[in-house]
């Protein structure tokens, strides 16, 4: 077991379909179960959102690099993006979990998720470029 999907897709939300479909693909191929191609899809789906929407404040053309490599022991996805320095692990807001619904904050909930979901989140900052890889483990 060993395959990878590499995508290139503008900072658009009607991109992130095409990732999706790739995760889908790459899942029935290798064999995944549910639980884990959901909560790779969801990861990567809370992420390109947060790209597209907050990223960047021009109206140029962007993209987004996703490499999703799948082994037997893991899956290893690489995001890249050019836009404005953002370290998911010490800039997004700790959400309340604890406060009503209604009284919560808006923001960090999406981050919360990721990285309560995967097993490793790493974050850089190479190249005027965030470079976020997240770990997940195929075993518990």
């Amino acid at each position: 077991m060993s395959a990878q999907r590499s995508l290139h897709i503008a900072t658009e939300l009607d991109e992130l379909p095409k990732v999706n479909a790739a995760i889908e693909e790459l899942a029935e191929e290798e064999n995944w179960p549910p639980d884990l191609t959901f909560q790779i899809g969801l990861a990567i789906e809370e992420l390109g959102v947060n790209i597209v929407e907050y990223g960047h404040d021009d109206d140029k053309a962007h993209e987004i690099e996703i490499v999703i490599s799948s082994e037997a022991e893991e899956i290893t996805i690489a995001i890249e993006d050019d836009g404005q320095a953002f370290n998911p692990l010490l800039d997004a807001p700790e959400p309340d979990l604890e406060a009503a619904v209604e009284d919560r904050t808006v923001g960090g909930l999406g981050i919360h998720l990721v990285r309560s979901m995967m097993d490793e989140v790493h974050y850089q900052r190479q190249q005027n470029k965030n470079c976020l890889t997240l770990v997940k483990r195929r075993t518990g």
